[in-house]
C-alpha cells in the first residue's frame, strides 16, 4: 500500500479477552461486462445544418451494430477499469488513440452496460459482526445489486460507496452485479425537456449531444471525459477504483488524523483524532506512537470511555523541536510515522498508521503599493511558486499505475518545480500521488473538481458535492504536499466574462439568473469553504481560480491570482507577456507539437501534415484550427517551416522560449508576483498540447528550458523598447555575493567585449544588476548578427547563464553553426558532446526510436562552446551514434533568415 495511506489491521474482540483478526477481502479479480441487453446507442436531434453529425452518428450506429450481438456476451473484464479499456484487451475495439479512431468509438459511451462477478463466502465470514461491501469508485451512474437485491445507486465518480451486506450474502457462491447507466443517455431527454441549459464547457464534436446542451454541467463526473481542449472525448462507465468485502466485529477505526494545531521551531502541537464506528459502549485505551525521520520516538495515550455508535476522540501529543517538511529547495521534505492502537480488556482492538509532515501553510494576502499579494508562506518563509498545472494522466484513469504517477512527478521536481496545480476538471488522484509528493517536497495546489462549468442550484447536487469534498478531504488532508484547496477552476471568471455566460444572463429570466449565481457562490463561497474549514483548519481555502475569493471581480492583476491567455487564445504577441505582472500567474501557456516519436506513435508517414485529417484529430484547440495557430506564432517569431519535422520542432522552440519570457518576467517582477504555474505539465493522451511533458513522459523543449528558468538562481536580461534591465533572481534563504559577467559575441565567433560588476543577490528576492540600452550593449556593432551572454558567477562559478539577442529570430543573421557531435562513455555512462564552431541557436538532440533521456536539451550554443549531455536509458555506444542527430533554427526554415 502506498505511503501516506491509511493503514487498518485490527486485532476485534470476540468474547472477554479473546481476539480474531479481521479480513479485508479485494474483489477486483474475476470480473465479466457486457453491453447491456436493452442498450442502444443514443443519439441526439439533427438539426438542418448537422449534416456532419448526422454523418458521424450513423457511422457510430454501423460500428455498434456489427459488434454489439457479441458484446450482449459476458467477456472478461479488468477493475478498476473502464468499458473502453475492457473493449480493447478483449481486441473488440482499435486503440482508441490511433489516427482517427475517436469517431468511431463515440457509441460506447452513448450505451449501457453490465458487471457482473460470482464470488464464494465462507462460513467464517458470515459468523463476523459486520461484513462490509466497498467501492471506491464508481463511475458514474450506477446500480449495484447482491444475489438479486439492489443495494445502491451511486450517481457521483469521486464518491466511496459502503454498504453493509451481511444479511445479503450467502454460503458458497454470491454473485454482484453492477449495472452502468450513460450519464449522456440518461441526462439528456430531461435536458432537452428544460427551459434552459447551462453554459458548460466544450461541445461534442461527434454531434452526441447538441451545441450548447451539455450534459455534464449536471453529472458529478470528470469533465475532460466530454472532450477538452488538449484531449479527446471518451466518456467512459465502468468500476473505476478497487472493490473491497471488510470483515469485522466490535470496532472499527474510519479514520485516524494528526491534526496540526501549532507547529513552529520549537515545538509542534498536535492531536490525534480518531473516528470510530463502536458496537457497544466499553471503556478503552487509545496509544500513539510516533517516530521522526531521524528514529526518535515518543509516545501519547489517553482513556477514553466510547459509547456505541460513532465516536470521534483527540489524544494530544507535543512534539518538541521537529523536523518540519519543507518544499524543495527549502529543506527536506521531512516526514514523521504514526502509529496507533485501541486497547480494551487487555486485547488490542484496532491499529492504524500514519504518514505526515509538520508544517504550517499560509496564503498570505497583505495589501501594499501594487494592490494585494497573494503568496504561499511555508514554516513563515515565503516561497515563490515554481511549477506548472496537472491535469490527469490518461484518457482512461485506471490504467495510470503508481510509477507513472510518480514519474510524472519526478519530471517536474527534475525540472526545479516546487509546486503543482492539480486542475479541477479531472479526477483527484491515489494516494500514492499526493504520497511521492509529499517525499520530493513538492506544493499541490488542489482544485476540487469543478472544471468551470456553470454548476446547478438544486439541493441534490449541492448535497452530493458536499459528501464528496468530505470524502476527499478526510482522505487526503494528511499529506503536507497540499497547500490549497481551491473551489474550482474558472467557474467565477467565466460567469462574469465570456460571451456565453453573458448571453445567457441577458436572455434567461432575471430572479433565476440570480438563483444560479447564488448557488455557485454558496456552493464554493460557503459549502466548501465550511468542509475545508471543519476538516482541514490548517489549509487556505480559496474560492475559484483564478479569483479574489469573492471579495471582488476575478482575474485581475491587482488581487488574486490570475489567467493570462490573451497570449494565444487572443492571438496577441508573445512580448505581451511583459505587459502583466498579476499577484499570481496560475494560467498561462503556447502550445507545441509532440517529439516525432510520439508522433509516429499515433500517426501513419500520410498523416504527416498540420493539416491533414490525423493531425487536426489530435488538435483539440479549435476543432483543429489551432495548428494555424501554432503556424502564426511560428511565423512570427522565427519564419516558415521548411517541412512537417521542422514544423514540429519550430513549435516546441517557439512554446520554450516564449514561456521562458514570461516565467522570467514574473520571476524578475517578485515580489509583486510571487508565483508562476504555466499550463500544463503533462499529457492525457499523444497530440498536439500546451504540454511541457507528452503523454509518454518525454521532455518537449519547454521542459528543459523550465529547468533553467526554474533554477534556485537565475539572471533574467528583459528587453523592452531598446533597453535590457538585467536581474540576478534568487530563492535562496540567505543573500549571497557575486558578480555579474556581460560577454558581446559577434556570432560568427569573435568576443568584441567583456565586463564584469559585483552583485549582491539578496536572499528571496529579484536584485536589478544592470540596465543598458541597445547603443551601450552593441557600441556600433550590427544588433542581427550580435549576441550578449550574462554569467552570474559565485567564486569564480557559473552559477546561471543567459543569452540576449536584439530582436526575433526572423530579424537575426544566423549563422550556420556548424554543429559536430561525438559519443564517449565516461565511466558513469554514455555522453553526448555537442560542439557549435558559430552561434547555434535552439540546438536540439534527437534520439530517434531510442527512448532515452538527455540531461539537457534545447539550447543554445555560443561560437566555439560545447555542452555535454549524459544519457540515461538502455542502449549501446553503437545504437546512440546510430540514432542521434541534431539540428538548430537554420536547419528548420525554409530560407535564412535576413
Amino acid at each position: 500500500m502506498p505511503r501516506g495511506c491509511l493503514v487498518l489491521v485490527a486485532w476485534l474482540v470476540a468474547g472477554a479477552a479473546s481476539a480474531t483478526t479481521p479480513t479485508e477481502r479485494d474483489l477486483s479479480a474475476g470480473w465479466r461486462f457486457r453491453l447491456a441487453p436493452e442498450a442502444k446507442p443514443a443519439t441526439a436531434p439533427v438539426g438542418a445544418d448537422d449534416v456532419r453529425d448526422a454523418a458521424t452518428r450513423l457511422a457510430q450506429l454501423k460500428q455498434c451494430k456489427t459488434s454489439c450481438e457479441r458484446l450482449h456476451d459476458w467477456q472478461p473484464a479488468t477493475v478498476p477499469g473502464a468499458v473502453q479499456t475492457d473493449l480493447l484487451a478483449t481486441k473488440q475495439i482499435p486503440d482508441p488513440f490511433w489516427r482517427d479512431n475517436e469517431s468511431r468509438l463515440q457509441w460506447i459511451g452513448l450505451s449501457d452496460w453490465d458487471y457482473r462477478l460470482d464470488f464464494d463466502v465462507d462460513v467464517a465470514t458470515l459468523r463476523r459482526g459486520h461484513v462490509d461491501l466497498v467501492f471506491d469508485g464508481l463511475d458514474t451512474y450506477a446500480e449495484v445489486s447482491l444475489n438479486g437485491k439492489k443495494l445502491l445507486s451511486a450517481d457521483n465518480m469521486f464518491r466511496r460507496w459502503r454498504v453493509p451486506v451481511k444479511d445479503t450474502l450467502h454460503a458458497g457462491t454470491n454473485t454482484l452485479t453492477v449495472h452502468l447507466q450513460s450519464p449522456i443517455a440518461r441526462m439528456q431527454p430531461w435536458l432537452l425537456k428544460q427551459p434552459y441549459a447551462l453554459p458548460g464547457e466544450f461541445d461534442s464534436s461527434f454531434g452526441d449531444e447538441p451545441k450548447g446542451k451539455q450534459t455534464s454541467n449536471y453529472v458529478r463526473k470528470a469533465n475532460y471525459q466530454y472532450g477538452w481542449d488538449w484531449g479527446p472525448r471518451y466518456v467512459t462507465l465502468g468500476i473505476w477504483r478497487p472493490v473491497h468485502l471488510q470483515s469485522w466485529d466490535t470496532l472499527r477505526v474510519a479514520d485516524f488524523h494528526i491534526a496540526q494545531a501549532q507547529v513552529d521551531a520549537a515545538a509542534a502541537k498536535l492531536e490525534s483524532q480518531f473516528d470510530l464506528r463502536v458496537d457497544k459502549a466499553m471503556a478503552a485505551t487509545l496509544k500513539v506512537q510516533w517516530t521522526a525521520p531521524d528514529g526518535k520516538t515518543g509516545t501519547a495515550q489517553q482513556d477514553v470511555t466510547l459509547k456505541a455508535g460513532e465516536n470521534h476522540v483527540d489524544v494530544p501529543l507535543t512534539i518538541d523541536r521537529p523536523q518540519r517538511w519543507w518544499p524543495v529547495g527549502y529543506g527536506d521534505p521531512n516526514l514523521y510515522r504514526f502509529h496507533a492502537t485501541v486497547e480494551a480488556a487487555g486485547a488490542t482492538l484496532a491499529e492504524a498508521d500514519r504518514e505526515t509532515g509538520l508544517r504550517t501553510v499560509e496564503l498570505r494576502r497583505d495589501k501594499d503599493q501594487w494592490g494585494r499579494g497573494f503568496a504561499f508562506v511555508v514554516n513563515g518563509v515565503p516561497v515563490f511558486a515554481k511549477g506548472a498545472n496537472l491535469i490527469p494522466y490518461d484518457a482512461f484513469p485506471s490504467r495510470v499505475s503508481s510509477e507513472r504517477l510518480e514519474a510524472i512527478l519526478r519530471s517536474a521536481k527534475d525540472a526545479n518545480m516546487n509546486m503543482l496545480r492539480m486542475w479541477g476538471g479531472g479526477t483527484y488522484q491515489d494516494d500514492a500521488f499526493y504520497a511521492a509528493a509529499d517525499r520530493m517536497g513538492l506544493m499541490i495546489w488542489q482544485d476540487f473538481m469543478f472544471g468551470g462549468a456553470v454548476t446547478p442550484y438544486d439541493t441534490a447536487f449541492g448535497e452530493s458535492s458536499r459528501i464528496e469534498a468530505e470524502e476527499q478531504v478526510t482522505r487526503l488532508r494528511d499529506h503536507p504536499s497540499i497547500v490549497l484547496w481551491a473551489g474550482n477552476n474558472e467557474v467565477q471568471t467565466g460567469w462574469e466574462e465570456w460571451p456565453d455566460r453573458i448571453d445567457f444572463q441577458k436572455f434567461v429570466n432575471g430572479d433565476e439568473v440570480k438563483k444560479v449565481e447564488a448557488g455557485m457562490r454558496t456552493l464554493f463561497g460557503s459549502t466548501l469553504r465550511k468542509v475545508v474549514a471543519d476538516l482541514s483548519p490548517q489549509v487556505p481555502y480559496w474560492a475559484s481560480s483564478p479569483s479574489t475569493d469573492f471579495e471582488g471581480p476575478a482575474n485581475v492583476q491587482n488581487d488574486g491570482d490570475m489567467h493570462y491567455w490573451k497570449v494565444w487564445s487572443g492571438s496577441e504577441p508573445i512580448s505581451h507577456y511583459l505587459d502583466i505582472t498579476p499577484r499570481f500567474q496560475s494560467e498561462y501557456g503556447l502550445q507545441s507539437f509532440p517529439v516525432m516519436a510520439t508522433i509516429k506513435a499515433f500517426a501513419e508517414p500520410g498523416d504527416m501534415q498540420p493539416e491533414s485529417t490525423v493531425m487536426r484529430a489530435h488538435q483539440k484547440f479549435a476543432n483543429g484550427d489551432g495548428n494555424q495557430r501554432l503556424l502564426l506564432y511560428i511565423r512570427q517569431e522565427y519564419g516558415e517551416p521548411k517541412d512537417f519535422p521542422s514544423f514540429v520542432y519550430l513549435s516546441q522552440v517557439m512554446q520554450a522560449e516564449g514561456i521562458e519570457l514570461a516565467a522570467e518576467h514574473l520571476r524578475s517582477a517578485r515580489p509583486q508576483n510571487m508565483g508562476t504555474l504555466y499550463w500544463q505539465l503533462n499529457d492525457v493522451w499523444p497530440g498536439a498540447s500546451w504540454a511541457s511533458v507528452d503523454y509518454f513522459n518525454r521532455w518537449k523543449a519547454l521542459q528543459f528550458h523550465a529547468k533553467r528558468f526554474y533554477a534556485p538562481v537565475d539572471v533574467v536580461p528583459l528587453r523592452r523598447d531598446g533597453t535590457t534591465q538585467v536581474f540576478a533572481v534568487s530563492d535562496r534563504t540567505t543573500d549571497f555575493e557575486a558578480t555579474l559577467r556581460t560577454r558581446v559575441y559577434d556570432m560568427a565567433g569573435k568576443m568584441l567585449r567583456e565586463s564584469s560588476q559585483p552583485v549582491r543577490a539578496a536572499a528571496l528576492s529579484s536584485t536589478k544588476a544592470l540596465s543598458a540600452d541597445d547603443a551601450t550593449l552593441l557600441k556600433g556593432a550590427d544588433p542581427r548578427k550580435t549576441v550578449v551572454a550574462f554569467d552570474l558567477l559565485e567564486q569564480g562559478k557559473v552559477v546561471a547563464h543567459h543569452l540576449l539577442y536584439f530582436g526575433a529570430a526572423r530579424t537575426l543573421a544566423l549563422p550556420a553553426p556548424a554543429l559536430t557531435t561525438t559519443v564517449h562513455d565516461d565511466g558513469h555512462g554514455l555522453v553526448v558532446t555537442v560542439t557549435a564552431k558559430r552561434l547555434a541557436r535552439a540546438v536540439w538532440v534527437d534520439t530517434g526510436n531510442l527512448d532515452l533521456r538527455l540531461s539537457d536539451n534545447a539550447f543554445d550554443l555560443l561560437p566555439g562552446e560545447s555542452m555535454d549531455i549524459a544519457v540515461e536509458g538502455a542502449t549501446d555506444i553503437d545504437a546512440l551514434r546510430r540514432a542521434i542527430t541534431v539540428r538548430s533554427l537554420v536547419d528548420a526554415l525554409k530560407e535564412t533568415t535576413p
